[in-house]
């Protein structure tokens, strides 16, 4: 079975959760064959390594995580490499695979764009 987790900084405020909670949903709606969660390096809860561990327990073979930073910083170009490695010790059964972050992706950065040049009706 594969899996995705939405992977974020983390925030106190409860609202800042919503737009990553829509990213999971939207995966969710998009392959419901995928098991979907997410995650937090800080400040909310679950963490990577609690996300990464309730897959595993719904027998998630193949696990996808999807950094949703914008920029390649210190999080994404340190802490990442580190996590991912704990991941996969703890669970070695287990395929992680790192996407790049979010902001790398000419897609998106391409979709801001088209957003910033919309007219308004």
């Amino acid at each position: 079975m594969r899996g995705v987790i939405v992977l974020a900084h983390g925030s106190r405020d409860p609202l800042w959760c919503q737009p990553v909670e829509a990213v999971a949903r939207q995966i969710a709606l998009t392959d419901s064959s995928v098991v979907v969660s997410c995650a937090y390096l800080e400040l909310c809860e679950p963490s990577l390594a609690t996300a990464a561990r309730q897959l595993v327990a719904q027998d998630v073979r193949r696990v996808r995580v999807l950094p949703l930073f914008f920029g390649m910083g210190k999080h994404a170009r340190e802490d990442l490499p580190v996590l991912m490695a704990e991941l996969a010790r703890a669970h070695p059964g287990t395929v992680f695979e790192l996407l790049p972050t979010a902001g790398e992706d000419p897609r998106l950065t391409a979709l801001l764009a088209q957003i910033a040049l919309e007219t308004s009706a």
